[in-house]
């Protein structure tokens, strides 16, 4: 599926996006050298959004470039699991809870189609990393709908994170249709409105997520 559409954006926004979903979906691999040149021609652009991409995706730290030795994506250390899901167990349930309370009709249609579009998946005949896609665009998208842009940038940032982790196990999880599949109760509550329980599937997922990895580690 795609997770964003970014023809009618600035260049620099869209490189990002583009070579942020590549590195978190291990399309870029963890500490790969980045050839901006070659980027910017697979992209159809210049090399300044490029660049400007890049720096973007050091804040986030999707990449680390160093002097006269160039630029490189960042390793993935799985101590950061830890810190990661420290993170997203507090914040993951605000974001249900705020979405649950704030979503708009609007949101609430939006919402139960993504949950029964999910419910739908033939996960038998869905690649794992188009499966992977399915979560990201679930959670950001709850965070969108939460309102609170702040909470949604550092969210994201967390959960690019998380996401790039899991792509890393990916092979080894045995799981990964049911943790998707955990979505859609989650899209529907907060579609219904019941905070009191997405803040509870929200912090059970992260935690489920957190207890995964660490089987197969």
């Amino acid at each position: 599926m795609d997770l964003d559409s970014p023809v009618a954006m600035p260049l620099a926004e869209r490189a990002y996006m583009v070579i942020r979903d590549r590195l978190i979906m291990l399309d870029i691999q963890p500490n790969d050298p980045i050839d901006d040149d070659a980027l910017a021609k697979a992209l159809g652009m210049g090399r300044t959004p490029v660049r400007e991409a890049l720096k973007r995706l050091e804040s986030d730290r999707l990449v680390v470039s160093y002097p006269r030795r160039g630029t490189f994506a960042t390793g993935v250390d799985i101590s950061d699991l830890a810190h990661i899901s420290e993170i997203r167990v507090q914040l993951e349930p605000l974001a249900a809870r705020r979405a649950a309370e704030l979503a708009t009709r609007t949101a609430h249609t939006e919402l139960e189609e993504l949950a029964s579009r999910i419910a739908q998946l033939d996960v038998g005949q869905v690649d794992r990393t188009e499966l992977m896609r399915w979560d990201l665009a679930v959670h950001r998208t709850i965070y969108r709908v939460a309102g609170n842009p702040h909470l949604e940038d550092v969210l994201i940032r967390y959960n690019n994170l998380a996401t790039r982790i899991f792509c890393l196990f990916l092979d080894r999880l045995p799981t990964v249709d049911q943790h998707v599949r955990e979505h859609v109760e989650l899209l529907r509550v907060i579609a219904a409105g019941d905070a009191d329980r997405a803040d509870y599937l929200a912090r059970e997922h992260v935690l489920g997520f957190e207890q995964t990895i660490r089987a197969v580690i």
